[in-house]
């Protein structure tokens, strides 16, 4: 059952993804008109959204929003998430209205938010439902690179009237990231890397226009899918022919995801297994474009590279 959910969200985030309309940090729509009385905020449905007041409660329907609102800030005002909002600690006292694919609408009703952050594949019926009684959806399509989650923020900043905020948050981000580049500028050979996100039979990888493929080149090392674009489905000869120095793995609802990785018959001569250098790293930070995407990339670099962070 595990298996089943991780495909359908897979795929939620997989048609999702492809229409992403973000470049430069900002949805190419956004745009933020004020008075003293009136602002509005285009999404990435290109959907303009007034406010007559800056929202004072909200519901947040994907966790990688969940946590852009809480480095705003502005956590305090989230009276709705969805089961897998687990960061930060706080976030797991409130309510759950979602599980990622569908929406307790009724209780979101119940709520009656100011605004609902939402997106925009595998549920447009239900924010239909919610914006036919007059709530407000505002629609954040999932990030595919960097500068998209920069622009979710800015946007998010936009609609909590915390526009400063949003921008001090993408300078700390980006000074993260410069840490980071410091510490893998030395790297004379790229090690080549193997990203698994869904395990066998039914493997799944990572390749271009995807923010964690920008994840991965940040970090100081080559995905061995970078040839192909997306989210999609890969053969276990192909890994192995591919022959990959280390192995990543954001797979955390197996006993012994590693473990099940070094024992798969064949790929006992791939050099990460036979050098030991399979790792699983948590999902909840590499797997979502929100404010800890540098952590995200640290973390990748202090597993593949460790001499680089010694003291």
């Amino acid at each position: 059952m595990k298996r089943i959910w991780f495909l359908t969200v897979l795929l939620i985030v997989i048609l999702a993804g492809c229409g992403n309309n973000k470049e430069n940090g900002t949805s190419q729509e956004t745009d933020l008109h004020k008075s003293d009385y009136l602002y509005t905020v285009v999404d990435d449905r290109g959907v303009e959204i007034a406010f007559e007041q800056v929202p004072e409660t909200v519901v947040s329907l994907q966790p990688s929003n969940t946590e852009i609102l809480y480095e705003l800030g502005v956590g305090d005002k989230v009276i709705g998430v969805t089961e897998y909002d687990k960061w930060p600690e706080e976030v797991q006292h409130v309510e759950k209205v979602s599980d990622i694919t569908t929406v307790n609408v009724e209780r979101v009703v119940e709520l009656n938010p100011d605004v609902i952050f939402a997106y925009i594949t595998g549920g447009e019926e239900q924010l239909e439902q919610l914006e036919s009684i007059g709530l407000k959806v505002f629609v954040i399509k999932p990030a595919n690179s960097i500068d998209d989650v920069y622009g979710d923020i800015q946007q998010i900043a936009q609609v909590m009237g915390v526009e400063e905020k949003g921008n001090e948050l993408v300078e700390k981000i980006k000074e993260q990231f410069a840490v980071i580049k410091e510490k893998t500028a030395s790297i004379e050979q790229k090690k080549k890397v193997y990203f698994e996100i869904a395990p066998a039979p039914d493997i799944w990888s990572i390749g271009s226009g995807t923010f964690q493929q920008e994840l991965i080149e940040a970090a100081g090392v080559e995905n061995i899918y970078a040839d192909q674009q997306g989210w999609f489905s890969v053969s276990e000869e192909d890994i192995i022919n591919r022959n990959p120095e280390a192995i990543i793995t954001t797979v955390n609802f197996s006993d012994d995801p590693t473990g099940e990785i070094k024992s798969r018959k064949g790929w006992e001569s791939v050099l990460a297994v036979l050098n030991n250098e399979v790792y699983v790293l948590n999902p909840d930070i590499l797997d979502r474009p929100g404010p800890r995407i540098a952590e995200a990339t640290e973390i990748i670099a202090r597993a593949i590279y460790p001499e680089l962070f010694e003291d």
